[in-house]
């Protein structure tokens, strides 16, 4: 996802652009592709150019419950401005900042958003992800796969000392 910026960075301080993004990228870095969409505003700032998007992603994830894959929809709003590493002016390297973790505009003026769009992607994606809310899991004793139906594994019984904290749910 890469947008040349040369023209915006040659117009004054407080222009924009607007992009319509409808793209795949390898979110989770493991070569499966995602599609990504949505829209994303360019806005000229002193140092480079500041990117805001709203974007919609799908992934494919591994529910914490039952372990089965299932594709899971997700909102990205994101907000990273992009330093100018070369004016685009004189061609000159300008002064960079130290500041670790920032985004830079390339020598061709060209900045790529994949990164920060992975970054906050997987910022947004659920530490425990679930299939759907009552997801039974998995039996502990044969480990089948409770969603599709109940296993013949017999139900222990409660030791009568903890028969007071079946009541607590």
């Amino acid at each position: 996802m890469e947008i040349n910026v040369s023209q915006l960075l040659k117009e004054p301080i407080g222009s924009s652009r607007k992009y319509t993004i409808d793209e795949t990228i390898d979110i989770t870095g493991d070569g499966r592709e995602s599609p990504v969409s949505g829209d994303v505003g360019l806005l000229r700032t002193q140092r480079g150019v500041l990117v805001r998007g709203k974007l919609q992603a799908e992934l494919e994830l591994t529910c914490s419950r039952c372990l089965s894959s299932f594709d899971y929809p997700l909102n990205i709003s994101f907000e990273e401005e992009y330093i100018q590493t070369i004016d685009v002016n004189s061609g000159l390297p300008l002064q960079s900042s130290e500041e670790p973790g920032l985004f830079t505009i390339d020598e061709h003026h060209v900045i790529n958003l994949s990164e920060a769009i992975r970054q906050y992607t997987l910022l947004a994606v659920p530490m425990k992800p679930l299939c759907h809310e009552d997801c039974a899991g998995l039996c502990p004793t044969c480990g089948r796969n409770l969603n599709l139906g109940d296993c013949s594994c017999l139900v222990e019984t409660v030791d009568p000392r903890w028969s007071k904290l079946m009541g607590l749910q």
